[in-house]
C-alpha cells in the first residue's frame, strides 16, 4: 500500500523559508527516485526537484539556487529546503516518485507566500 503524506507548509514573507517533509511507505521510497511536485491555482502540477537514492538531484530552472531536496532512506523520508521564497512559489506541494508509478498522490502541503 503507497503512502506519502506531506508536511511543513504555511504562510510565509518573501524572501522567507520553509523545509517540507515527506513520509513515504517503504515500499515505493528505498528502491525510486524521489521527487517534489507543486500545483498552483490554475496551473498543471509540476515537477520542481528529484533525487536519487544516491543523493544526486536536479532541479526545475524555477527553484535552482533557492530549494535543496533531500532523502533519509532510514527514516523513508524525503525533504525539501525552501529558501528566498517568492509569491510565485504559492502552491500546493506534493512529493512522489519519479517518473510516476501510478494515478495516487498524497494530500499535499499547502505554502503560501506573501508580498
Amino acid at each position: 500500500q503507497v503512502q506519502l503524506v506531506e508536511s511543513g507548509g504555511g504562510l510565509v514573507q518573501a524572501g522567507g523559508s520553509l523545509r517540507l517533509s515527506c513520509a513515504a511507505s517503504g515500499s515505493i521510497f528505498s528502491i525510486n527516485d524521489m521527487g517534489w511536485y507543486r500545483q498552483a491555482p490554475g496551473n498543471q502540477r509540476a515537477l520542481l526537484a528529484v533525487i536519487n537514492s544516491s543523493g544526486s538531484a536536479n532541479y526545475a530552472d524555477s527553484v535552482r539556487g533557492r530549494f535543496t531536496i533531500s532523502r533519509d532512506n532510514a527514516k523513508n523520508t524525503l525533504y525539501l529546503q525552501m529558501n528566498s521564497l517568492k509569491p510565485e512559489d504559492t502552491a500546493v506541494y506534493y512529493c512522489n516518485t519519479d517518473p510516476l508509478l501510478s494515478d495516487y498522490w498524497g494530500q499535499g502541503t499547502q505554502v503560501t507566500v506573501s508580498s
